[in-house]
């Protein structure tokens, strides 16, 4: 199966926040970056997307400028759930919270929120759900989940997710 991953453009918030599950906007203007990310995917095409708006704007602007086979939002393809730390400054985060998931994020869960093997599960589950498509799908979601995805397909390690780089309005194809 052919899969495009697009990672949503930037958002308003300021570099160095945490914003996870947080629902924030996307940076304006963007028409220019969305019509470079549709030059990029296939003209007809199954969409999913992530419910959080920065996703799901972007999500919808491209099923009206494709031949959308079918387009829906899942729960699964939410960024990681920071918890307590949720659009806070990675630098207000004491270090003793904040040092130890650093250490071991795939496995320490933040507080409140989730570990990155939790998401990886979520994320998982719903590969499973999609695996039987034969068009083309359309991913667009956040780093996180990209990252997981990509774990997955190359089966690395849940701790080098982050040597996959993940550019806001990145496209990346894969086959799985």
């Amino acid at each position: 199966m052919e899969i495009y991953l697009v990672r949503h453009t930037e958002t308003i918030c300021e570099k160095g926040i945490c914003y996870g599950q947080s629902d924030v906007e996307i940076a304006e203007p963007f028409d220019e970056i969305f019509s470079q990310i549709i030059s990029e995917l296939p003209s007809k095409a199954v969409i999913f997307s992530s419910p959080l708006k920065r996703c799901s704007i972007l999500a919808r602007h491209i099923q009206e400028k494709i031949n959308t086979i079918s387009y829906q939002e899942d729960e699964r393809l939410k960024e990681m759930n920071f918890g307590d730390w949720e659009l806070k400054s990675w630098d207000e985060i004491p270090p003793e919270q904040l040092n130890p998931w650093m250490e071991d994020f795939v496995n320490i869960k933040v507080s409140n929120g989730e570990s990155f093997t939790e998401l990886h599960l979520r994320v998982a589950d719903f590969l499973n759900d999609i695996e039987a498509l034969e068009n083309p799908v359309i991913i667009v979601s956040h780093a996180g989940v990209i990252r997981s995805i990509l774990c997955h397909q190359t089966k690395t390690p849940l701790k080098k997710a982050f040597e996959n780089k993940v550019n806001f309005g990145q496209v990346i194809k894969i086959k799985l």
